[in-house]
């Protein structure tokens, strides 16, 4: 699977685990450690890690392990490394703050 197609079957698995405002940042030429990000929006703390939590099985089914994860204890904000894609799922205001997009898009 190539680093696009798994980026965008994570972004099919979060919309239909109905996260909210999902988009696919191509980062390879600003950072080295992966192509892209995928950042999603739960809508609680229960969503976002039951999202984290569904794209980790889902993609555990294609043979594709995430490398590590970080935050589910906060339910704020968890990261899901899977090498090539970076995933960021957010409580809305941890996005607004953090504001990802912003920073990346430079």
């Amino acid at each position: 699977m190539t680093s696009i197609e798994k980026a965008y079957k994570i972004k099919e698995i979060l919309e239909e685990k109905k996260a909210i405002d999902t988009n696919i940042l191509h980062v390879q030429d600003k950072f080295v450690i992966a192509d892209y990000f995928v950042i999603a929006t739960g809508t609680s703390s229960t969503h976002v890690k039951a999202l984290a939590d569904e794209v980790e099985f889902e993609l555990k089914n294609l043979d594709v392990l995430p490398l590590s994860h970080e935050g589910k204890m906060s339910n704020s904000w968890v990261l899901l490394d899977c090498g090539d894609v970076i995933v960021h799922i957010f409580s809305k205001e941890a996005r607004d703050f953090y504001d990802l997009e912003k920073l990346w898009n430079r």
